[in-house]
């Protein structure tokens, strides 16, 4: 079973395993961020752990800036590797 089907999440047709990798990636840190705000929101529930939840809330938020990040090193991994046919072919599309 594949976690991400190449035809409707791939965008680059250069380089699958790093493509896959970084949506890996993507999707894991997505996961991490969205518990840490379930397991935050929970916190608020009882006033003994409300300076968690907002550590909770802080990493979580830290964890959503880095998908953009993510993407952009992508990008330029994909700029070091003259792949600019398919960047271009992004853009157009």
């Amino acid at each position: 079973m594949f976690f991400f089907k190449l035809s409707r999440h791939r965008k680059y047709v250069s380089d699958e395993r790093t493509y896959a990798l970084f949506e890996f990636a993507y999707t894991t840190v997505d996961m991490c961020a969205a518990c840490l705000f379930v397991i935050g929101s929970m916190m608020f529930f009882s006033e003994d752990w409300q300076s968690l939840g907002n550590w909770c809330f802080l990493v979580g938020s830290i964890c959503f800036a880095l998908k953009p990040t993510l993407r952009i090193i992508r990008e330029i991994r994909y700029l070091k590797n003259d792949d600019i046919e398919d960047l271009a072919s992004r853009l157009e599309g």
